[in-house]
C-alpha cells in the first residue's frame, strides 16, 4: 500500500486535497475540525516556509492497514 501512495503522489510526504481524501474527510471542514479537535489518525505537521499541513504517505498507509485489519477482525 506505501508503494502505491508513493507511486501515486511521487513524494514521502503528502497534503493538501490529496491529504484530506486519503484520510476519508468529506470536506475541507471535516478535516479541519479533526484538526482542531486533534482526532486526525496520522501524525500532521507543518513545514517552515511552506504552506499547509502535511503527513508521511508511510503513516497514512499503515493507517489504511490497520484499518483494513481491524474491520476483518470484526
Amino acid at each position: 500500500m506505501e508503494n502505491q501512495l508513493l507511486k501515486l503522489h511521487n513524494s514521502p510526504v503528502i497534503t493538501g486535497e490529496a491529504l484530506r481524501c486519503s484520510l476519508g474527510y468529506r470536506s475541507v471542514e471535516a478535516f479541519r475540525q479533526a484538526l482542531s479537535r486533534n482526532t486526525v489518525p496520522v501524525r500532521i505537521f507543518t513545514i517552515e516556509n511552506r504552506r499547509g499541513k502535511f503527513a508521511l504517505v508511510r503513516d497514512i498507509a499503515i493507517w489504511l492497514a490497520n484499518e483494513t485489519l481491524k474491520s476483518i477482525k470484526d
